[in-house]
């Protein structure tokens, strides 16, 4: 600010004050601005903790506690009935020596490694089909979709009517056609066999949704650039789609494990982790241990080994999959 003066003297008296108000007066608008900043995020912050409220009690209340009470429980010797007597880690040692306990984790890593990579690759297949300028794929859609509105118990008294070696659908044909039937149930090979063609119907539909949702968000540009660059099919299919639907593949991936791990229900009805063990997980040894031997501690050492094991697949795959920084 400018004064004239004759003298010259008062301006320059007057013009320190006058920045100097002019700072206190920038001062306090910029703390105006920092305490309407502060107000808004605290307002922002007090609602978001609101909205997540609900999902933390829920999750306190049905995943956090129980998961506690389960390693208690497994440091404990149980029957059933009246209060645990505490043994420590024996539970977790008797694991190492017990054969059934090492049966089903073997028949859970082969169930894993076949039905992941295969539920997969049919759902991307699918995917890839019902992508394209394909007549009715609308409808091709809905019937891939349609499994993954029948529950696990209904899918497998599904595949009984048609595996079920006294009076299976499957069996029948075979016979009609001059073939021996199969032992879908005696058998142990092809009652493995059984439970991994029923999960794969039930999960690829799901894979092939997945997959197709990836695959919208490819611009379509990018294939006739492949095209311009004398891409084939199998080529665009390698070099465009495949890496594109990177983060698609990642989701499913650990998805597919963890559901490969925790599967119950289809094996449960078709087969019950028999015959002699030959379909038994880590899961149903785990009920058989809960609900028929009655020893809870010893279920419980089983099912904390289960979480132990599948945080370490999650932990792993995502410190080493380099297309989860396009997800973030």
């Amino acid at each position: 600010m400018t004064v004239s003066s004759p003298s010259g003297g008062v301006s320059t008296a007057i013009a320190p004050v006058a920045e100097a108000r002019a700072r206190t007066s920038t001062g306090r608008r910029l703390q105006r601005r920092k305490s309407a900043k502060k107000t808004k995020f605290a307002g922002e912050s007090l609602a978001a903790y609101a909205f997540l409220a609900p999902n933390m009690l829920l999750l306190l209340t049905f995943v956090l506690v129980p998961l506690v009470w389960a390693l208690v429980t497994s440091l404990q010797q149980t029957n059933g009935f009246g209060a645990g007597v505490f043994v420590g880690a024996a539970n977790y040692v008797q694991l190492f020596t017990d054969p059934l306990f090492w049966r089903s984790t073997l028949n859970t890593v082969l169930f894993t490694i076949i039905v992941t990579p295969a539920s997969m690759a049919l759902g991307l297949g699918i995917a890839v089909l019902l992508n394209s300028v394909l007549p009715a794929r609308g409808v091709f859609r809905s019937i891939m979709i349609a499994p993954m509105a029948i529950s696990g118990v209904a899918t497998a008294l599904m595949g009984l009517l048609l595996f079920d070696e006294n009076s299976g659908v499957l069996n029948k044909v075979l016979e009609s056609v001059g073939l021996p039937a199969i032992s879908w149930q005696s058998g142990g090979t092809a009652a493995f066999a059984s439970v991994v063609l029923v999960t794969l119907w039930w999960r690829v539909g799901f894979n092939m949704l997945i997959y197709l949702a990836g695959m919208q968000s490819i611009s379509p540009e990018l294939y006739e650039a492949a095209k311009l660059d004398g891409a084939g099919p199998w080529h665009r299919f390698r070099y465009v789609t495949v890496p594109l639907v990177g983060p698609s593949s990642f989701f499913l991936l650990i998805l597919n494990v963890i559901y490969s791990f925790q599967v119950f229900d289809i094996i449960f009805v078709m087969t019950g982790g028999g015959p002699r063990n030959a379909t038994s997980v880590l899961v149903t040894y785990a009920y058989d241990q809960g609900f028929v031997t009655r020893d809870q501690g010893y279920a419980a050492a089983i099912g904390m080994v289960l979480l132990v094991v599948m945080l370490i697949f999650t932990a792993v795959q995502w410190r080493f999959n380099t297309s989860r920084d396009v997800v973030e």
